[in-house]
């Protein structure tokens, strides 16, 4: 018997999901374990050692995507369950297929693959890619759009990035370029591709209110306090890790602050925008992430913060509504303003770190660790010898060009596969809509007419 057109959508959610965590309990039963305990009192203290000083900061950075970046995303009124959950299901769900990705490629030795703290935190970072380049379609796309763009997403993600740190040995320890500038690219792609060349019209659900708002500030504010911990844990232990974190909190504190300043001047009346505080103010965390460890002076760190604040206010007030226009591009919750630009301002102050001061105030030369576990400036002096400032300062902007090229790129083949009419892309009257997806008790207790079979109709229309 023929499943009702209505409820296809329904099942192809459970069932994408089923089959792939089916698929994952095969694999870890196949080929993933653990490290046998060491009988060695040394060996046993250095493990515990990294986990003491690894988890804490793995624990802020769960904080932060699981809550914060939720929370970021709740300023649409009506979407605010569909915000955190599908935030959290692409959480999951990424860090799991990046986890098998990476074991495959990178770790994958005498048919096993061995599973540390480390490689988790990888994987996560590679989730974070998704996160953030959903952000791009939000409201405007379906679960299963979403799961698919992300099963399209790492892949990509792990071959720009082991271009990037590997082949050309760029220093980014925050992933200003691998993550945030790569993930910016690839949504606005994503987003190009999927909706083509129709400008969007402004939906009357997706208008902010007052306690949508609040919440969206409650989570910049805990991605504000949690940041330091995603730029420094995976610096080296000790003056690198010390410099990332009091880079960071200088630079997002500037970014607090030159906020304020630059949304109550650019608007008529002195007031301040919710938008430009929800996002103005982490604008010097994704600036700071490719810089944070470097030889730089503290004012560099305050001057960065700011700047990139004002780059990220400036493009909501007047960069979005010219792309709209011109480009007929859609970004739901400003990425490009959050991501994309202060993460370009962030590598061009990387080319200018490495180009004026070849050692840091403590006279150590910048080192980070690669998401590899490798050492970056080991890379960039181990490989045809001591490529110089110069020659690393063309690396940086190297890395730029492939994250932004990958990007857009794969962004708009991505996009135009998630046309497809099986994936149930919600039409323009139910987006921003999360009684679609989500049986909520009011509406279970009393329906309006039709309601629900209405939407059911209308979900696979185009």
């Amino acid at each position: 018997m023929a499943v009702p057109p209505s409820t296809y959508p329904r099942r192809l959610l459970p069932l994408f999901l089923g089959l792939f965590q089916g698929a994952l309990l095969l694999f870890f039963a196949l080929f993933v374990t653990y490290d046998e305990p060491s009988a060695q009192v040394e060996d046993t203290n250095l493990v515990a050692n990294q986990v003491y000083s690894t988890f804490p900061f793995f624990q802020d950075i769960q904080v932060m995507l699981v809550v914060g970046l939720g929370l970021l995303l709740t300023f649409l009124p009506h979407y605010g369950f569909s915000a955190l959950t599908h935030n959290f299901l692409l959480l999951n769900f990424s860090m799991q297929w990046a986890l098998v990705l990476q074991g495959l490629l990178q770790h994958f030795h005498h048919g096993q693959i061995h599973l540390d703290l480390h490689k988790l935190l990888i994987s996560e970072f590679a989730a974070v890619t998704v996160l953030i380049s959903v952000g791009a379609i939000l409201g405007r796309a379906s679960p299963c759009q979403l799961l698919v763009m992300a099963t399209c997403e790492i892949p990509i993600y792990l071959a720009s990035e082991w271009v990037i740190v590997t082949c050309l040995g760029v220093l980014d320890v925050g992933g200003t370029i691998t993550i945030h500038i790569f993930s910016c690219y690839f949504g606005l792609g994503v987003s190009k591709a999927l909706f083509r060349a129709t400008q969007q019209p402004l939906h009357p659900k997706e208008t902010p209110t007052p306690s949508s708002d609040l919440m969206s500030l409650v989570g910049t504010l805990i991605l504000w306090v949690f940041w330091p911990s995603f730029v420094a844990v995976l610096c080296q232990p000790g003056d690198a890790q010390h410099r990332a974190i009091l880079n960071t909190l200088l630079a997002m504190s500037a970014s607090a602050i030159t906020t304020v300043v630059a949304s109550s001047l650019l608007e008529r009346d002195g007031k301040l925008s919710l938008g430009h505080l929800q996002n103005g103010s982490l604008a010097g965390g994704v600036a700071i992430g490719v810089v944070a460890d470097m030889a730089m002076p503290p004012v560099a760190a305050l001057a960065l913060g700011s700047l990139s604040a004002v780059v990220c206010v400036l493009g909501f007030r007047f960069l979005t509504p010219l792309l709209g226009r011109k480009l007929k591009l859609l970004d739901q919750c400003g990425i490009h303003n959050l991501h994309g630009l202060p993460g370009i301002l962030g590598a061009a102050a990387s080319v200018l770190a490495v180009l004026l001061a070849s050692k840091d105030t403590s006279g150590s030369q910048p080192s980070q660790l690669s998401p590899a576990g490798g050492n970056a400036s080991e890379v960039v002096e181990g490989q045809g010898g001591d490529r110089g400032a110069g020659g690393q300062a063309l690396c940086q902007a190297a890395g730029l060009a492939v994250a932004i090229g990958a990007s857009l790129l794969a962004g708009l083949l991505t996009g135009a596969t998630l046309r497809l009419p099986c994936l149930a892309r919600p039409p323009e009257r139910l987006c921003f809509d999360e009684s679609l997806y989500f049986k909520i008790h009011d509406q279970a207790e009393s329906p309006g007419p039709d309601r629900s079979a209405e939407e059911g109709a209308l979900a696979l229309k185009e």
